[in-house]
C-alpha cells in the first residue's frame, strides 16, 4: 500500500512538522512518503506529481493558508485517481467536520485532533480490510450521512518518535526553517485561538528533544523556530532549554520562540542578557490589545505593564531580537482604540512589529459568539473579518494602509534613524505617520507595483514634501544617512539631487588628500589614494552636525560634510564626518549652502 502525507506550505522556506510526525509515527509497519508544495504552486502541477507517485493512500494537513488550493487539488485528484483513499487532516478540518464531509465529497475520512495514533489506525485498517467503525477520532459519510467516531485519548508525547531522522530532510535543512515542538497545548483561554481548545499542557520527552537539536544544527539547520504556544509557561524547563542552546549551539543557528511577556520573571531576562550570545535567540510576542476591555471579552489575561517589562529588559540587553504582533478587529477595539494600542506597543521599539487581522477559526470561542460583537466575515478561509459593531470596513482599509508601510518602512530596517526621527518629531504619534503616509501610498497605486531600494526612500521624500512636514529637512539628511550606511557598493547614481557640484567636490577633494586627517584619523589610516577616493567615496551635505548625532544620537542643526568610503573588499560602508573647522571654511567658499 503507497501512502504518502501532503501539505502545500505557505512557501518553500517553510516545512511542515505534522506530516513528518504521521511518517515517524507509522513506521515501521507503514512507509509514508512525503510530499510537500506551496500554494504558489499550480494546482494542475501538484495533483500531476502526485498521480506520477501512484498513491494508494494520500493524506493532506489543512491550515487556513492552504485549505482552498488543497479542496482544488483534490478535485482534481478525486478524477485522475478514482481508486485512491484521501484523507484529510489539521486545524482547519477538526473543528467543522461534517461542513467539511458535506462540502467535499471527494474525500474519504476527515482526521480529527492529534493525529498520529489515528492515522497509523487508520491505515492498519485499510490495509487489513476491515471495517472503519472502530478507529477513533475519524469523521466519514456513510449512507449520505456524516458519522463522527468518539474522539481518541490524547498521545503520551514521551513516546513519540523523531520526526527529524529523515535522509531526505539533510539537503534542505540549511534553506529552511526547522519547526519543533517540546509541548502541546496552552494554559490560556484567548477566545480567538485554537490553542484556548485543548486544555493544559503536555510536554515530549526533555532528552529526546536535546537529541534532536543536537542532530539538527549537525546537519546544517540554521534557523529552529519552537511552536510550543507558551515556551515559557514553566520557568524552570524554559531555563533548562536556554541553557542547553547556550551551551551546544552551533554558530550559526539561530533560536525562535513564541513566549508569554507578562509572565517571563526578571531573573530569567538577566540571565539571557548576561549569557546568550548575541543574536542566538529570537522572541516573539502576542500583544494583541492593550484595551482592557478587550483583552477582558476575549479573556486574555494580560499584565501590559508587566510585559513592558520584559520588552525594556530584552532590549536593553541587546542580544535578542522581538517580533511583537498585534490584532485589529477584537471586539470592543474600534479605530481609536487600536490607534492608542498601537502608540502603546510601538513605544516599547520592537525590532519588528507586526499587524495582523482578526481571523474568525473554525472552533474558537469568538467565532461561536460572532453574532454578540455584530461581526461579518469572510466565508471562505482565512475567515478574515470584515467589520463588527464597533468598527467597519472603511476603518479596516485605514488600518491595512499602516500595515503596509510598517512592513516596509519598519520592520525591514531600510532607514531606522529616519523613520524614528520622522514618529517621534515629525507627526502626534507614530500610528498617525503610518497612516497617513500609508493612505497616500495607496492613493498614488504604489502598493499595485513593485519597489527597488531607491524607489522606497523617494517616495517617502515625496510624501514629506506634499505633507510639508516640519522637520523635512532633517528627515531626509537622515534618510540619506540611512542610505549611505546600508548599501553595500558605492550608487552611481544616489536618490537624491546632489549637494555638490562638481567643482565643488573637487575643491574638497583636493583638500582632503593633501590633508585625510581632516575626516578623521581613522579615516586617514586607509591612506586612499586619488583614484581609490574618487571610486570609493561619496562626498555629501547634511543638515544637521554628522559628528553630534554619531557621538550622541542628538540632532544638532548645524549643517555638516561627511564622506562616506565604500569597501571594495567586503562592501561595507563607513562614515567619516570632515573636521568643523576645515568644513565651516570650505563652507564659506562654497556658492550655496545646504
Amino acid at each position: 500500500m503507497k501512502v504518502i502525507a501532503s501539505t502545500l506550505n505557505a512557501k518553500f522556506i517553510h516545512t511542515n512538522l505534522a506530516i513528518r510526525y504521521l511518517k515517524a509515527y507509522a513506521a515501521p509497519e507503514f512507509e509514508v512518503e512525503i510530499a510537500e508544495y506551496t500554494i504558489n504552486d499550480p494546482v494542475l502541477n501538484i495533483a500531476s506529481d502526485l498521480f506520477a507517485k501512484k498513491p494508494d493512500v494520500i493524506g493532506f494537513s489543512c491550515y487556513i493558508w492552504n485549505i482552498e488550493e488543497t479542496v482544488k487539488v483534490i478535485q482534481i485528484l478525486r478524477k485522475i485517481l478514482p481508486d485512491a483513499v484521501l484523507i484529510l487532516g489539521g486545524p482547519e478540518v477538526s473543528y467543522d467536520v461534517i461542513y467539511w464531509l458535506k462540502r467535499l465529497p471527494e474525500i474519504n475520512y476527515i482526521v480529527i485532533g492529534e493525529g498520529e495514533a489515528t492515522f497509523k489506525e487508520l491505515l492498519a485498517h485499510l490495509a487489513g480490510g476491515k471495517t472503519i467503525t472502530d478507529v477513533m477520532g475519524i469523521g466519514f459519510m456513510e449512507n449520505g450521512k456524516p458519522v463522527i467516531n468518539p474522539i481518541r485519548p490524547k498521545i503520551d508525547l514521551r513516546e513519540m518518535p523523531s520526526p527529524f531522522r529523515f535522509p531526505e530532510d539533510i539537503p534542505n535543512l540549511s534553506k529552511r526553517v526547522t519547526y519543533i515542538e517540546t509541548s502541546r497545548g496552552c494554559p490560556f483561554s484567548c477566545q480567538f485561538c485554537l490553542s484556548s481548545i485543548e486544555v493544559g499542557v503536555r510536554y515530549f520527552n526533555r532528552e529526546n528533544i536535546k537529541e534532536d537539536i543536537r542532530y539538527l544544527m549537525k546537519n546544517g539547520a540554521k534557523t529552529i523556530k519552537f511552536v510550543d504556544r507558551t515556551f515559557n509557561i514553566s520557568r524552570s524547563y524554559a531555563m533548562e532549554m536556554f541553557q542547553f542552546l547556550i551551551d551546544e549551539h552551533v554558530p550559526g543557528t539561530v533560536f525562535q520562540f513564541e513566549i508569554t511577556g507578562d509572565i517571563m520573571r526578571p531573573e530569567v531576562i538577566e540571565f539571557l542578557n548576561e549569557n546568550a550570545p548575541k543574536g542566538l535567540f529570537r522572541f516573539e510576542i502576542g500583544v494583541q490589545s492593550t484595551n482592557d476591555l478587550t483583552n477582558e471579552l476575549v479573556k486574555r489575561r494580560q499584565n501590559f505593564e508587566k510585559l513592558t517589562r520584559t520588552v525594556t529588559m530584552v532590549k536593553d540587553g541587546g542580544k535578542i531580537v522581538q517580533h511583537l504582533d498585534l490584532i485589529a478587529g477584537l471586539p470592543e477595539e474600534d479605530y481609536n482604540s487600536f490607534r492608542k494600542t498601537f502608540n502603546d506597543v510601538f513605544a516599547l521599539k520592537p525590532e519588528e512589529l507586526q499587524l495582523g487581522f482578526l481571523k474568525m477559526l473554525r472552533g474558537t470561542g469568538l467565532r461561536i459568539s460572532a453574532k454578540q460583537f455584530g461581526y461579518t466575515y469572510m466565508d471562505h478561509a482565512p475567515y478574515e473579518i470584515l467589520g463588527n459593531n464597533v468598527i467597519d470596513f472603511n476603518d479596516i482599509l485605514k488600518i491595512k494602509q499602516v500595515e503596509d508601510v510598517l512592513e516596509k518602512y519598519w520592520n525591514n530596517h531600510r532607514m531606522d534613524n529616519a523613520v524614528e526621527y520622522i514618529v517621534s518629531t515629525c507627526f502626534e504619534t507614530p500610528f498617525d505617520f503610518f497612516q497617513r503616509f500609508g493612505a497616500y501610498w495607496d492613493q498614488q497605486g504604489w502598493s499595485r507595483i513593485g519597489h527597488q531600494l531607491e524607489d522606497l526612500f523617494i517616495r517617502l521624500q515625496q510624501f514629506l514634501r506634499v505633507e510639508n512636514v516640519e522637520g523635512r529637512a532633517i528627515a531626509e539628511g537622515l534618510m540619506k544617512f540611512d542610505y549611505l550606511l546600508n548599501i553595500r557598493y558605492k550608487p552611481r547614481k544616489p536618490w537624491w539631487k546632489p549637494s555638490l557640484k562638481k567643482e565643488e567636490k573637487a575643491y574638497i577633494y583636493k583638500a582632503v588628500l593633501a590633508k585625510p586627517e581632516m575626516a578623521g584619523s581613522a579615516f586617514a589610516r586607509l591612506q586612499l589614494k586619488e583614484r581609490d577616493l574618487f571610486k570609493h567615496t561619496i562626498l555629501e551635505l547634511f543638515p544637521f552636525s554628522i559628528s553630534d548625532y554619531l557621538q550622541s544620537g542628538r540632532i544638532v542643526s548645524q549643517p555638516s560634510m561627511a564622506l562616506v568610503y565604500f569597501d571594495p573588499a567586503d562592501g561595507r560602508s563607513s562614515l567619516f564626518p570632515l573636521a568643523k573647522k576645515q568644513a565651516t571654511n570650505m563652507r564659506k567658499r562654497l556658492i550655496h549652502d545646504i
